[in-house]
């Protein structure tokens, strides 16, 4: 059975509009009032996306979206009437994939899913190159989408996983935050920019021994980032 897009939105009208806008194109989609029923379907099935609004009726947004990632590693869009910069920035620090603010268009959040889903495909097209560095401290595995620092399994988000490759395929270069938002998210927002330092410090957070003195991910005042990780001769095409 094709696997379930969740929405855990209690505004039953929106839900519907969003479930049939999703079921035309394809997706097979369950809706949820509460968190605590998305929480416990999660376990028994895991679903491909979730569609999760912050403000539920029986526990905050934030508290369903840390469980979920608990359960497994499927993308999340943070769905909520919460609009400033700030709170989309914070969003995507706590590892959303993406930010949609109400009032909404289902077409755009369509979109917005299916570029998501794209990031998160196992074998995504180009991301073939398992790349090593530092001696073999750090492996990118560009076609299971796995990163092992030291052996040890990093577990990052599709999005966080795109930002690093493309990073770490283009050693020493610098990539503008506009360059970051358009190949990682494939798409560009207003706003989107800052985003990205968000993500930045969650995979320094996740990679770095000392995320103030990176090994890494370099920051370039005023202009972006850079990676500044030694690659190795065992580095290949797969």
């Amino acid at each position: 059975m094709i696997q379930p897009i969740f929405i855990v939105e209690d505004d039953k009208k929106m839900a519907r509009v969003v479930k049939a806008y999703l079921e035309s194109a394809g997706f097979r989609v369950m809706h949820f009032e509460k968190g605590k029923d998305a929480i416990g379907s999660a376990l028994k099935e895991k679903p491909l996306l979730v569609i999760l609004d912050l403000m539920l009726p029986d526990i905050s947004g934030e508290l369903v979206f840390q469980e979920l990632k608990e359960i497994g590693d499927f993308p999340i869009i943070m769905l909520t009437a919460k609009s400033s910069e700030e709170e989309r920035i914070a969003g995507f620090a706590l590892g959303a994939d993406d930010y949609v603010v109400k009032p909404f268009s289902p077409r755009e959040l369509v979109y917005r899913i299916k570029a998501v889903l794209k990031r998160s495909q196992k074998a995504v097209s180009g991301d073939t190159e398992t790349l090593s560095f530092n001696n073999g401290l750090l492996i990118i595995d560009g076609q299971s989408y796995q990163v092992k620092k030291r052996g040890k399994l990093v577990n990052l988000t599709p999005t966080e996983f795109k930002i690093l490759y493309i990073l770490a395929s283009n050693p020493n270069r610098v990539f503008t935050r506009d360059e970051l938002v358009e190949k990682a998210l494939g798409y560009q927002f207003e706003g989107y920019e800052r985003t990205i330092d968000a993500h930045i410090k969650n995979i320094r957070q996740k990679l770095e021994d000392d995320s103030k003195n990176p090994e890494f991910i370099l920051t370039i005042y005023g202009v972006g980032y850079r990676f500044i990780g030694k690659k190795d001769e065992t580095s290949k095409q797969t």
